[in-house]
């Protein structure tokens, strides 16, 4: 029996834990600010689409998913500042809302067009965002759910790159049906030119009565193209693609009847369903999960026992440490999520060649016995100096990064703190391909700290002055350096990283228990579930 952890977090009288406490609380503050700015920008929409007898976006998504059911959602701060450098005025999201939720009983990976913003044109990042979804449902096996209403791209911001990656998207629609992963599309609104076949590459698609719209070119660009006058009803409406092409193969009344068909259509397929996965008895943790949100330090040079989160994550709080007294900065381990064993990884300091060699031997071991890891990032780098490449780092770091690159079970990292150097790479960061990638507010990811670069950056400067017989400016110098940490602290932020979809969305501290074991849920049902792979997808008639 795994023994408990004795916590020695002092709660009540440390003044440093009331001080991290209410920084995180103030950068858990920042998130919601901005993910609130999202919804009130589509929401600005409403009355229009009242107007027009339509649902706004996260209507329509909050009528497709099972009420009460766990939903995750996804990269929320994707895009932000890349629309407006003043981020407390740019509008996150990229045009898209996404997450993992239930659809009659069915875990499905849901992305809806946000049409309440600029008509659902995507914004920056969109493209990204996007391909990250589809990236997630075809390794996690999840059916594709597409609430479609956009105006495609936005054409006063074109790039020739993203019209060429563009074209991913859909090949992995293909790729999702050919894996025998259902793509069920409603289209709400337009779907046009290259965004037409999001549409017709859904194996079940429902178009709106008066309201969808797909087809290659629209009247003004058929008109300028060949000379031929058609309305848009005419040219591509609900009622012909259901009745004369055969594009659509539900007709319904309004956005409410749409959903219902979605709905039906799910709860038509044999699927693993909500609640067929036998639960297993657990005790919750003996520590609140409200104390995580002071445990990190704001200080990433200053040292936290990461044992302290484990505690508060892990069943009853029980932690195995695995080879405890060896390499004892990097932390292994084996707990228990809601009854499930999973291994753990995690940093109480830099990693050592001795840590390095233990953190390869437990995830060898996690693989053999089909155990799915969490690696729980507070890193600041592998050891560096003469005595530590003498001990061969590098090639027991070599070999970590060989085991977490080749690991054959299912691998989730969460950003607790900081991220720097290759102990991103060792412990399993986002160039790592983890299953899913999260993010607590204050994690902060960079090659190396910005007073470390800026330093690096003086003596570099310095040695080369001397080379040529000179001496550096101090005062340029100085400036540099501040150049240096300036640029590092701007790019190192979980607002900069997550925008860049460098994780897939920054969670609340205290929500960590739940969003884990709901994404390793994922996992599990990915491992049991083996669709019928087909030579290709589904085919229109």
């Amino acid at each position: 029996m795994p023994a408990l952890f004795e916590s020695r977090l002092n709660t009540h009288t440390s003044e440093s834990y009331q001080a991290q406490r209410a920084h995180m609380r103030a950068l858990l503050e920042q998130v919601r600010t901005h993910e609130a700015r999202a919804v009130s920008a589509s929401q600005a929409s409403a009355e229009r689409f009242a107007k027009r007898g339509q649902l706004l976006p996260r209507e329509r998504l909050a009528l497709l998913l099972d009420p009460g059911a766990p939903y995750i959602p996804l990269c929320t701060l994707a895009g932000l500042g890349r629309d407006n450098p003043d981020l407390d005025k740019s509008v996150p999201g990229s045009g898209v809302i996404a997450g993992i939720g239930f659809v009659s009983g069915i875990r499905c990976m849901v992305v809806a067009s946000d049409s309440g913003i600029d008509a659902g044109a995507l914004q920056p990042m969109g493209l990204d965002k996007q391909l990250r979804m589809q990236e997630i449902a075809l390794e996690n096996k999840l059916p594709f759910v597409q609430l479609v209403e956009s105006a495609g791209a936005n054409l006063m911001a074109y790039r020739v790159e993203e019209f060429v990656r563009g074209g991913q998207i859909f090949r992995n629609l293909a790729r999702l049906s050919a894996a025998g992963l259902p793509v069920v599309t409603v289209t709400h609104g337009s779907s046009t030119a290259g965004g037409a076949y999001q549409t017709g590459l859904s194996d079940y698609i429902v178009m709106v009565r008066g309201r969808s719209r797909a087809f290659l070119a629209g009247p003004p660009l058929l008109k300028a193209a060949t000379g031929e006058t058609a309305t848009e009803e005419e040219l591509g409406g609900a009622l012909m693609h259901t009745h004369v092409s055969g594009l659509g193969d539900y007709l319904a009344e309004d956005d409410r009847d749409a959903i219902r068909i979605a709905r039906d259509i799910l709860d038509s397929i044999d699927w693993e369903r909500r609640g067929d996965e036998a639960t297993r008895p657990f005790e919750p943790p003996r520590h609140p999960a409200e104390e995580l949100l002071g445990i990190m330090p704001t200080d990433a040079k200053r040292p936290v026992d990461m044992r302290e989160v484990i505690a508060r994550i892990a069943d009853n709080s029980d932690f195995l440490p695995f080879s405890e007294n060896y390499g004892s900065a990097t932390v292994c381990g084996h707990i228990r999520l809601e009854g499930h064993a999973l291994g753990v990884i995690t940093n109480n300091g830099p990693i050592d060649s001795d840590g390095a060699v233990k953190a390869t031997h437990f995830i060898q071991a996690c693989c053999q016995s089909r155990t799915p890891l969490l690696y729980l990032q507070n890193i600041t780098g592998y050891m560096v100096g003469v005595a530590h490449e003498e001990a061969g780092i590098i090639k027991h770091g070599a070999k970590m990064i060989q085991a977490v690159s080749n690991a054959t079970v299912p691998q989730i990292t969460l950003h607790c703190g900081a991220s720097y150097g290759a102990g991103n790479y060792g412990m399993c960061g986002r160039g790592f391909a983890p299953r899913f990638a999260l993010s607590w507010p204050n994690a902060r990811t960079a090659v190396m700290g910005g007073e470390q670069a800026a330093k690096t950056m003086a003596i570099v400067m310095e040695a080369g002055m001397a080379r040529k017989g000179g001496t550096a400016d101090p005062q340029k110098l100085a400036a540099l350096q501040q150049q240096i940490i300036e640029r590092f602290d701007r790019q190192m932020s979980v607002f900069a990283t997550s925008a860049l979809l460098l994780d897939d969305g920054v969670i609340d501290p205290r929500d960590t228990r739940a969003v884990l074991a709901e994404l390793f849920a994922i996992c599990r049902s990915s491992e049991r579930r083996a669709p019928q792979a087909m030579q290709f997808s589904v085919a229109r008639p």
